[in-house]
């Protein structure tokens, strides 16, 4: 592309400088000056100079001694540098000087303000010689205001413009330089410069006495014309391109230039180069150190949409070259193509403090394996996106600013990569950052925010690494990972998202590593069809929602991350997902800790579950988790629920602490618990009724506060070889129509008793040892004592239980045997069953006290079973 454009191009006009030769008087030159400093008669306009200052040699005037005579040469040369004068040489020996008196009025007498006065008329070299006279010239010759007019009249700028070295310009405030006079030290620096200002070139070639000392400036109408003129070496190529709108000029760059606004105020809306049918700049190789800033560059052609603009852009950098882009607004009304495109090997600008904006295409284009530095630049409100990278484009983007964009923020897609570093990307239409087919880019510490859609979108095969960035409220996910992507997440922030932190689904995968993901209003990530991440080291917490949501079939290792104070489940598992949750800290939930249902599988293992609300695991409607090696405590509704035909296996864990039952089983209920712990629980150990079954085998049940496995409600399960010991209560209660097989299962030290069976139960039992348990109830009926004396009524001992009709006891009132002999003796009596029950004669919530207990309570109702568990409304916020 660019062979032909080079030739294809029409020829560059040249306007060389017409050369000054201004006429010198060498009989009159002050010897001690040098030549190519001196001009005949100073400040502007020589024959109208409101003075004339007549030299005179000062040899004349004085008593010369020989050794001073000697280097007279060399006594008061300046040197060939602008601005700067040689050591003088010392003089030995004495000699008298006796200065005229009119030089020694000049010099030591005449007010400040009248030299101020007079070196105002002097241009920048006469200046300089004027400060080599005596050191009270040279402070006044370096006064700011002198300076400060002479600059703007030469560059316009309202504030030095500082060239510190090759490729770096920046205007400064004059009060906080370090130097006294910056306007000084900037005309110095900028001195040597080229000026394109239309109009001027004329006034100043055909004027010589008026600019006499400036015949090294060179002035051009034109910027090709300026081009011309540095590649037939008039000047080194610093060019000053002033004030002005440049249309449809042909800029092709294809050397180490430097071009540079000069205006007043801010100097980029000042100067404006426009080409409405070719790209307005073109770099080429040859360009590699060239420079271009604080200007507007655009592209406007008439008909905005033809397709021949396509190639055509306001930047355009090829093969080879890294120019400088600097403090320049870019743009573009095209609706094709982009407003700056970096294409082909070996292109590395460096685009900076840059304004890409109110395009109608794409902001930023890298491609072709085109590379370069793009460092704090505003890039918004583009048609397309803001920076678009492909085809193993890998550029380094730093601190720039992507926002307002009326499509995506940044597009990296068909193997385009790049570093983004500290980028601000906010308010954009679709996803602040999205990649594409095979794309590959680094995001670090950007900020990805306010996304009308979403924050960062993975997808048809994306990748990326996106690390310890801030990713917040956005409309949609703060990430997005589907259709075959395998991005790494690593270290990021992602919270107050309108919807949720991660969603991962479509066959997504990724690394989710290392996060803090919270207060989003769905659940912090979420895994579905068929997805499969690895998701490790988060943190998950305090979402307005659940923590981990894996659905229709999501798969995932989850690992070692903590998961806490969301308002629903930790995790949720459900619809045919199998996830792999291990070593997780799953606390502190406002509902579940880890939720099976609707056939949600997957296996549980190795995680601390507790302090939750409702149970720390619930299991049901088809779910069939495998849950092993869990610590599962402190549930304020239970340690495991399984209910409505739940299963599951539940296996090696220790279930302790929970505030009702260590394991529920409910409800056409069939799991498989083996060789758990379950203990100190303050309610019971394993309670199962309403139909619950299951096989319960060489699990240890101990210390728990109520029965250690309570059997109630036509349920059916097979306990085989358990150990049930040192309950507070009973070891075995079956009730209410229950059955059960009971094969070699240890039962002994339970207060209580070791099995008690309710009336009308009937079991199977085998090879079941029942030993050494206190019999407390039979103990306190052999006593005469009231069964409330033992068990308040936080306890539900099993016995024969009556109701007196004298009394007027309810269907919800049951009186113990002693009570009935000793409290009710003589009153109409009737013997209801042997079950579980407290006395509430001995509660002291009959009309008549009992005279076997102590203190009466206030409880006024027995209860026959334990407290049901709480079941999970998570669905219900679906």
């Amino acid at each position: 592309m660019n062979s032909v454009r080079a030739s294809s191009r029409r020829p560059r006009r040249v306007s060389r400088p017409r050369p000054v030769e201004p006429e010198r008087n060498n009989q009159e030159r002050d010897e001690d000056v040098p030549a190519d400093m001196v001009a005949e008669e100073s400040g502007p306009g020589a024959q109208n100079s409101p003075y004339q200052l007549r030299r005179k040699s000062l040899l004349q005037k004085r008593s010369v001694c020989p050794a001073k005579a000697n280097m007279e040469g060399a006594s008061t040369s300046t040197t060939d540098n602008f601005g700067h004068r040689a050591k003088r040489p010392r003089v030995s020996g004495k000699c008298q000087d006796v200065s005229a008196p009119a030089e020694q009025y000049l010099q030591e007498k005449l007010p400040d303000e009248v030299v101020l006065k007079i070196f105002s008329y002097l241009l920048e070299q006469d200046l300089c010689r004027s400060a080599c006279v005596c050191k009270r010239f040279s402070e006044l010759a370096n006064d700011p205001i002198i300076w400060k007019r002479l600059y703007m009249e030469v560059f316009e700028y309202t504030r030095p413009m500082v060239h510190p070295e090759a490729g770096k310009f920046y205007q400064i405030n004059p009060e906080e330089y370090e130097q006294p006079n910056p306007w000084k030290e900037s005309f110095q620096q900028l001195y040597k410069g080229a000026h394109v200002k239309p109009g001027f070139a004329e006034h100043f070639y055909s004027n010589p006495d008026r600019f006499r000392g400036r015949e090294s400036m060179l002035y051009y109408d034109t910027i090709e014309d300026a081009l011309g003129g540095v590649q037939e070496g008039h000047f080194d190529g610093l060019i000053f391109v002033h004030s002005g709108i440049y249309t449809d000029e042909w800029i092709y760059i294809e050397s180490p230039i430097t071009m540079v606004g000069a205006a007043p105020g801010k100097v980029a809306d000042k100067v404006v180069i426009e080409n409405t049918r070719d790209s307005t700049f073109v770099f080429m190789e040859g360009s590699e150190d060239a420079y271009v800033g604080y200007m507007t560059i655009r592209f406007n052609p008439d008909d905005k949409s033809a397709q021949h603009h396509n190639a055509h852009h306001c930047l355009e950098i090829t093969v080879n070259c890294s120019p400088i882009i600097d403090h320049c607004t870019i743009r573009c009304t095209c609706t094709v193509g982009s407003a700056v495109c970096v294409s082909g090997q070996g292109a590395f600008p460096t685009i900076k403090h840059c304004n890409i904006s109110d395009c109608e295409n794409v902001g930023l284009y890298i491609t072709d394996h085109a590379q370069g530095m793009y460092e704090d630049n505003e890039i918004s409100n583009n048609a397309l996106a803001g920076i678009w990278v492909k085809n193993h484009g890998n550029p380094i983007i730093r601190r720039n600013h992507i926002h307002h964009g009326r499509d995506v923020g940044v597009f990296t897609f068909d193997h385009g990569m790049g570093y983004f570093d500290s980028c601000n990307i906010h308010r954009n239409r679709i996803a602040g950052f999205e990649v594409k087919a095979y794309a590959n880019p680094t995001v670090v510490c950007c900020e990805i925010h306010h996304g009308q859609t979403g924050g960062i979108y993975v997808h048809e095969k994306g990748r990326g690494q996106f690390i310890d960035n801030k990713i917040y409220a956005n409309n949609f996910a703060g990430v997005w990972i589907t259709s075959n992507s395998d991005p790494t997440i690593r270290g990021n922030a992602i919270y107050n998202g309108n919807q949720g932190g991660v969603y991962i689904f479509g066959d997504g995968r990724g690394l989710i590593e290392g996060n803090d993901i919270y207060g989003n209003a769905l659940a912090g990530i979420q895994i579905r069809t068929n997805s499969c991440p690895i998701v490790r080291h988060n943190k998950i917490h305090d979402g307005q929602h659940g923590g981990i949501y894996v659905h229709e079939k999501g798969q995932g290792v989850i690992e070692e991350n903590e998961v806490y104070s969301n308002t629903l489940a930790g995790v949720w598992v459900t619809t045919g997902s199998t996830p792999v949750l291990r070593r997780n800290r799953i606390h502190s939930g406002k509902q579940v800790g880890v939720y099976f249902y609707d056939n949600g599988h997957g296996v549980l293992e190795d995680n601390d579950i507790y302090n939750h609300m409702y149970s720390g695991v619930q299991i049901r409607t088809g779910s069939n988790p495998k849950i092993r090696r869990n610590k599962i405590w402190g549930g304020q509704n239970g340690g495991i629920l399984v209910y409505n035909s739940g299963l599951g296996f539940i296996e090696d864990n220790e279930i302790f602490d929970n505030a009702m039952a260590g394991v529920w089983i409910k409800t056409d209920s069939n799991p498989t618990l083996r060789r758990n712990k379950i203990h100190d629980g303050r309610d019971g150990g394993i309670c199962i009724f309403n139909g619950g079954r299951g096989l319960l085998e060489e699990n240890d049940i101990f210390r728990n506060a109520q029965a250690g496995v309570l059997i109630s409600t036509n349920s059916h399960p097979i306990l085989r070889k358990n150990r049930i010991f040192d309950g507070f209560a009973a070891g075995i209660e079956i009730t209410n129509h229950a059955t059960a097989t009971l094969e070699g299962n240890q039962i002994f030290n339970n207060r209580f008793g070791g099995l008690f069976l309710a009336s009308g139960v009937n079991v199977t039992m085998k090879d079941n040892k029942i030993m050494n348990n206190q019999d407390a109830i039979e103990k306190a009926v052999s006593r005469g004592q009231c069964l409330y004396k033992i068990s308040s009524y936080t306890s539900y001992p099993m016995h024969d239980f009556y109701r007196c009709h004298t009394c007027n006891t309810t269907d919800r009132n049951a009186i113990c045997v002693n009570c009935i002999k000793k409290c009710h003796q003589g009153h109409d009596v009737e013997f209801i069953r042997h079950d579980r029950f407290f006395c509430d004669c001995g509660a002291g919530t009959l009309s008549n006290p009992c005279t076997l207990a102590g203190e009466p309570t206030h409880d006024t109702d027995t209860l026959y079973d334990s407290a049901p568990p709480i079941e999970s409304n998570t669905l219900q916020h679906n």
